[in-house]
C-alpha cells in the first residue's frame, strides 16, 4: 500500500494488521504520538491527523492507511510548531507534557477548519484526550492563544523574566516537549537492543507447583527467559518494609494477580509476548483474602508470616469519653472511600545497559520513578553488587502522583540487561500498570465528633482501617499520616484515634498524592456539616472558629508555632461561600516532608561548565510538577545568572542523596539545598567571573532531622511530627439545579515560587479530587479486579471541568525557602468534602461513602 506520511510519500508491505501507532512508532522512528491507552482510544496521547482530521493512531489499523495523509508533528509547519510551543509554555499549559503532543494534534485538527473557535468550540475538540496533570483549563487557554497567533500571522509573547522567585519562568524544557521531541523512557533506543515482557500470575493466591518454560525457550527471536532462580542478589526488596520478591519461586504463593513469576527477553515486543503465552504454570488455587475486616480473623490465612496486620498507631490526648459525654451536640457515623488508580498518562518503562567501571561490570539504568536513589540501593541489592556500580539516570517522568515510587519494573530490567549484557527496555502496557503498581488506599472510618453549644469542637474518636494490599509499600505510613490528621485541618483537645493498615490479596496499596490524608479530611469535613445541621451552626463561621492556627495544635499534639495560614484561606472565599445559593466548604491541612522521626534530606550540585553553561543536579523527579524550575529559580534569585544558561539533571553518580519525591517536599529541600550552595558561590563571584570558575562544583545540602514520632516527643517534651504544613480551603458552588458551577480554591503556599505553576498545580489537583468525590474508583472482587480498561477508571475528561477560581494565598514558613510551602498533595484534600457537602446542601441527602458514582452534577 502507499500513502503519504508527513509530506513524504511512502510505501508498506507489511502486516495491514497493526496500528498506524505501532508503525509510526516502531517503523517510521516517529514517537511525538505516545502508548498510554493499551489501544483502548481512552487517552488520545497517541493523536495524529489522517485526511486532515484528528485521529486516534492506536486504533487505526495499517489497512486503513491506504491512499491516505498521515501528519504527526513532525511533520506539521514549523511556524504551527513554534505557536503552540510557545502557548503552551507561556500559559503553563504543559506538567508533565506526555499527553501534550495528542492535544496539539487535535487542536491543530480544530484550527484548520476554525482558526477562531471559542472556548466551548475548543472543549469539545479536546474531548478525545485526558490529561492527569492539569485540569485542562490552561491547556484550553493555550490553544486559544496559539489559534491567536496563528491566525495573527503573530509570535506568542515571551514574559520578560529574570528567573528570579515569583516570576513566571519558563516550565524547563517544556517547549520541545509540547512537541513531544523531548524522550521519555519508551521513546529511547539502543544498538542492538532487546525487549522484556513479564509473565504475571493468574491468580490472587495460589501455590505456584510447577512452571515449564521450554517452550518460550525454543521461541525463535527469544534470547532469555529469566525466573526467580536467576536472580544473583536478594530477591526480596521493598521501600520499607522487604516483603515484595520481584519474581516468585516455584514452591511459593503468589499473593496479588501482579507478582511475577518469570521475564521473557526477546528481539521483539511481540516475540516476547508470544514467548509469555507459552510459559506453562502449574497452580494449586486458594481462597484469597480480601476483606479487611476477615483479614484480621485469628484463622484468617496469613498473607505474609507473622500475620495480617502491617501498622497499627494510636494517639491519646485528653479525656474523650469525659469530653463527648459532656458535648452539646454530637455525631457518629462510617466514612468510606474507595481505592484510585493513579492513572498518569505515561505506562511504566525502564531501560537499562551494562557499562565497565574499573575493570568491574556495572549497569546504567534509565529510570522515570521517583526516586532515584531508593532505586539504586534496591538494584545493587536484586544483583548483588555495589551501588557505586548501579548508575541511574532520571528521564522525564510523565506523571506520577506517588504510583511510580516502588521498584516495580526497574529490578526486573536491570537484572536482565545485567545478565546479558545488552540494553534490554521494558514498557508495561496498560493492563499490566494497573495490575501492578501500588493504588490509593480504600479507607473504611468510623467517626464520632462533638462540639459545644457555641459550635466549639471538644472531641473526636476515629477508628480507621485501610486496605494496604499484598505487600508493605509505603502502606503504614500512609495510614500514619491518616492517623496525625484525623482532625483535619481543625484543634480538637481531646482524641482517641486509631489506624490500622491490613495485608489481603488485593492489589498493593501506597502512595498517592494526598497520602491518606484525602480520606479523613473527607469524614471530618462530613461531621462538621452534621454538627452545624445539628447545633444551627454557619458552617464557615464554625470553621473560622475552629480552624488551626498559630499556637494551635494537630492531632498528634503539634502546636504550630507559626507560618499557619488556614484562616487567611478561609477569608479569602468567604464571599464566594456567602453569595452562593447552595455552596459546600471544606478545609484542608497536609505535611510538608515525611517527618515523624524521619530525616527529610535534598542535595544539589551546582557545577560551573563556562561562562554561558551551568549545571544543578539534584536528586529529585520532575514529573511534571516544577521541580527543575524550583532550582532554576532559587538559583538565578541567589545569584542573579540568567535562567537560560542553566539546566538542570538527576543522575545517581553524582551522589546528591536524596529520599523520594513525595510528601510536597521537593520545593523546600531543593530550595534550601541550593541557597546553601550558593553560599560559597556568590562569595566566589565576588572576585571572579563566571567564566574563571568554569570546572568549579559547589554543594548544598538541607536537612531537617528534628521530627518526632508520634506519641515520642522530643528532649523539651514537644511533638514536632512535621517540619511544615500546607493549608487550604475550597468552596464549591451548585447552580439551581443542582449542578458544579465553580469551585473556589484558596491555597498558603507561603511564598508563591512560580504563580502559573501554582495555579496549575492547584487546578490539576482539583479535577483530580472531583474524580475521587464523583467518579474515580477501581473496585476488585475475590482478589481480580472488575475492570482494567483504562475508560473504566473514571478519569474526567475536559468537558466535565467546571470553573475554577485559584486564589494564591501567601503566609511565610519558617522553614521553607523564602517562606515556600508545598502545593503539590494539599491541593485535593478538601475538594471531596467540599463537592460532597455542596450536594448535600442541595438536597438534604447523606453521602458517606465515595465515589457518588453521579456524573450528572458536572455540566
Amino acid at each position: 500500500m502507499e500513502f503519504t506520511l508527513n509530506g513524504d510519500k511512502m510505501e508498506y508491505s507489511g502486516d495491514p494488521e497493526i496500528s498506524l501507532l505501532t508503525y509510526l512508532r516502531e517503523q517510521a522512528g516517529i514517537t511525538s504520538p505516545k502508548k498510554g491507552c493499551n489501544d483502548e482510544a481512552a487517552c488520545g496521547c497517541c493523536s495524529v491527523q489522517v485526511n486532515g482530521k484528528g485521529a486516534l493512531a492506536c486504533v487505526v489499523k495499517m489497512k486503513k492507511v491506504d491512499g491516505a495523509e498521515v501528519t504527526s508533528i513532525e511533520g506539521m509547519d514549523l511556524r504551527l510548531q513554534e505557536a503552540f510551543a510557545d502557548a503552551f509554555v507561556e500559559k503553563g499549559g504543559i506538567q508533565c507534557g506526555f499527553c501534550i503532543p495528542g492535544f496539539v494534534m487535535q487542536a491543530k485538527a480544530l484550527l484548520d477548519k476554525n482558526s477562531d473557535p471559542t472556548r466551548p468550540e475548543v472543549i469539545k475538540a479536546l474531548n478525545k484526550n485526558l490529561c492527569r496533570c492539569t485540569g485542562y483549563v490552561k491547556i484550553v487557554d493555550s490553544v486559544i492563544e496559539a489559534a491567536r497567533a496563528i491566525r495573527e500571522n503573530d509570535k506568542v509573547p515571551r514574559a520578560d523574566t529574570t528567573g528570579k522567585v515569583g516570576c513566571n519562568l519558563r516550565k524547563y524544557e517544556c517547549d520541545t516537549a509540547t512537541l513531544g521531541m523531548r524522550p521519555y523512557v519508551d521513546d529511547m533506543t539502543r544498538p542492538g537492543m532487546l525487549y522484556g515482557v513479564f509473565k504475571l500470575s493468574d491468580h490472587p493466591r495460589a501455590k505456584v507447583l510447577s512452571m515449564d518454560v521450554s517452550e518460550a525457550e525454543k521461541l525463535e527471536g527469544v534470547a532469555r527467559v529469566f525466573t526467580a532462580e536467576d536472580v544473583p542478589g536478594e530477591r526480596v526488596i521493598g521501600l520499607i518494609v522487604q516483603d515484595w520478591p520481584i519474581m516468585i519461586k516455584v514452591g511459593e504463593e503468589t499473593r496479588y494477580i501482579g507478582d511475577v513469576l518469570a521475564g521473557v527477553v526477546a528481539e521483539t515486543e511481540q516475540i516476547a509476548r508470544q514467548a509469555i503465552d507459552l510459559i506453562k504454570v502449574e497452580y494449586e488455587v486458594l481462597d484469597p483474602v480480601t476483606d479487611v475486616f476477615k483479614a484480621l480473623d485469628p484463622g484468617s490465612p496469613e498473607v505474609h508470616t507473622g500475620g495480617n496486620l502491617l501498622y497499627e498507631g494510636r494517639i491519646d490526648r485528653g479525656d474523650f469519653n469525659k469530653a463527648i459525654a459532656k458535648s452539646a451536640f454530637t455525631v457518629k457515623d462510617r466514612y468510606i472511600t474507595q481505592r484510585v488508580e493513579h492513572a498518569f498518562m505515561e505506562p511504566e518503562s525502564c531501560l537499562a545497559e551494562p557499562f565497565g567501571s574499573n575493570g568491574d561490570s556495572g549497569i546504567r539504568v534509565y529510570s522515570q520513578g521517583q526516586g532515584v536513589f531508593d532505586d539504586r540501593v534496591q538494584i545493587a541489592k536484586v544483583l548483588g553488587i555495589g551501588q557505586e556500580l548501579v548508575d541511574v539516570i532520571q528521564v522525564q517522568c510523565g506523571g506520577g502522583f506517588g504510583g511510580k515510587e516502588d521498584l516495580i519494573i526497574q529490578g526486573h530490567v536491570a537484572l536482565f540487561a545485567y545478565l546479558l549484557k545488552i540494553p534490554v527496555k521494558l514498557t508495561l502496557n496498560r493492563t499490566e500498570s494497573i495490575r501492578m503498581h501500588p493504588k490509593r488506599h480504600p479507607f473504611i472510618m468510623d467517626y464520632e465528633v462533638g462540639c459545644d453549644a457555641n459550635g466549639m469542637l471538644t472531641a473526636l474518636k476515629a477508628d480507621i482501617l485501610c486496605d494496604t494490599g499484598a505487600y508493605a509499600s509505603v502502606g503504614m505510613k500512609v495510614a500514619q499520616r491518616g492517623l496525625g490528621h484525623a482532625t483535619g485541618a481543625y484543634s480538637v483537645a481531646n482524641v482517641e484515634i486509631q489506624s490500622k493498615a491490613v495485608y489481603t490479596n488485593n492489589v498493593p496499596c501506597g502512595a498517592f498524592r494526598g497520602f491518606g490524608v484525602n480520606q479523613v479530611a473527607f469524614a471530618m469535613e462530613r461531621c462538621i456539616d452534621e454538627l452545624c445541621a445539628k447545633g444551627g451552626f454557619d458552617r464557615w463561621q464554625f470553621r473560622y472558629d475552629n480552624a488551626i492556627r498559630n499556637g494551635s495544635y494537630t492531632a498528634t499534639g503539634q502546636k504550630i508555632e507559626s507560618g499557619c495560614g488556614l484562616r487567611e484561606t478561609l477569608l479569602a472565599v468567604k464571599d464566594a461561600f456567602y453569595s452562593a445559593k447552595y455552596a459546600g466548604i471544606a478545609c484542608g491541612i497536609k505535611n510538608t516532608g515525611v517527618g515523624n522521626g524521619m530525616p527529610d534530606t535534598g542535595e544539589c550540585q551546582i557545577d560551573i561548565v563556562s561562562g554561558d553553561s551551568v549545571i544543578i543536579y539534584h536528586g529529585w523527579t520532575e514529573m511534571g510538577q516544577g521541580a527543575h524550575n524550583m532550582a532554576i529559580q532559587t538559583l538565578c534569585e541567589e545569584t542573579g545568572m540568567n535562567p537560560d544558561i542553566i539546566d538542570v539533571r538527576v543522575d545517581t553518580a553524582k551522589e546528591t542523596v536524596c529520599g523520594m519525591t513525595t510528601a510536597s517536599r521537593a520545593t523546600s529541600l531543593i530550595g534550601n539545598s541550593v541557597i546553601n550552595a550558593c553560599l560559597q558561590l556568590n562569595e566566589d563571584l565576588k572576585t571572579h567571573s563566571l567564566a574563571e570558575l568554569a570546572g568549579k562544583s559547589y554543594r548544598g545540602k538541607w536537612i531537617c532531622d528534628w521530627t518526632t514520632k508520634p506519641g515520642m516527643p522530643n528532649e523539651k517534651g514537644e511533638e514536632v511530627t512535621h517540619y511544615s504544613y500546607g493549608y487550604a480551603t475550597q468552596v464549591v458552588t451548585l447552580d439551581d439545579d443542582g449542578k458544579i458551577d465553580t469551585v473556589y480554591a484558596a491555597h498558603d503556599a507561603g511564598k508563591i515560587m512560580n504563580p502559573i505553576l501554582f495555579e496549575g498545580q492547584i487546578e490539576g489537583a482539583i479535577h483530580m479530587g472531583l474524580g475521587y468525590a464523583l467518579t474515580e474508583e477501581l473496585p476488585m472482587e475475590d482478589g481480580f479486579f472488575k475492570s482494567t480498561r483504562f475508560v473504566d477508571c473514571g478519569v474526567l475528561k475536559p468537558q466535565f471541568m467546571p470553573r475554577t477560581v485559584v486564589k494564591g494565598v501567601e503566609v511565610a514558613d519558617p522553614h521553607g525557602p523564602y517562606g515556600a510551602k508545598g502545593v503539590g498533595e494539599i491541593g485535593l484534600v478538601p475538594t471531596a468534602g467540599a463537592v460532597v457537602n455542596a450536594l448535600c446542601q442541595f438536597d438534604k441527602q447523606p453521602r458517606n461513602t465515595l465515589p457518588l458514582r453521579d456524573k450528572k452534577v458536572l455540566r
